[in-house]
């Protein structure tokens, strides 16, 4: 089992990115502020009306509708309870992800059950923290991170395993280390 750190990441993969962040739970609002705090270009997306919407613009985040945020993104990372996930892919996120894209995850059940069906031009990769959102933000807030796993499911650029381990990096894991499993295995 090979372990992966800060120095086997580039980060310049996801600082050159757009990405959304679709949800503001625990997992959300830590990868969202950690990423934002990495110098990466985070948008928020979040049904209208949500209280986790005025939250996240208060920690200085941009915010808009999951539609609206998928249709600029270059990464959508799904941050949701997983009985939510199927339904806002179909409505949301599947009639809005550009052609090419990155849609990921933090947990591999939706793909791994086919809750969720990929179009066949994106990226499907996964990034889990082995933490609690608190957790993951407060180590990262200290200098420090949690352990992360990185698993791909879909590989049709080439370049999936190093956004998700640069995306890793960004989110704390670096420090702690990344380990590459799949989305089975998570």
């Amino acid at each position: 089992m090979k372990v992966y750190y800060d120095k086997d990441a580039d980060l310049s993969l996801i600082k050159g990115k757009n990405v959304t962040i679709v949800g503001y739970g625990s997992q959300g609002h830590a990868h969202a502020q950690n990423l934002n705090d990495s110098g990466v270009r985070v948008t928020v997306g979040l049904r209208r009306g949500r209280a986790s919407w005025s939250k996240a613009e208060k920690a200085g985040l941009k915010v808009a509708a999951i539609g609206d945020a998928v249709k600029n993104a270059d990464v959508e990372m799904i941050l949701l309870p997983d009985e939510q996930i199927a339904a806002v892919y179909r409505d949301d996120v599947a009639p809005n992800i550009r052609q090419g894209a990155s849609l990921a995850f933090a947990h591999g059940f939706n793909i791994h059950y086919g809750q969720v069906v990929p179009r066949e031009d994106l990226d499907v990769w996964m990034v889990a923290p082995k933490a609690p959102g608190h957790t993951v933000r407060n180590t990262y807030t200290q200098g420090g991170g949690v352990p992360h796993l990185i698993a791909v499911y879909a590989d049709r650029s080439g370049k999936a395993r190093d956004l998700a381990l640069s995306y890793a990096a960004a989110n704390g894991g670096g420090k702690a280390g990344v380990i590459e499993t799949s989305f089975r295995e998570e």
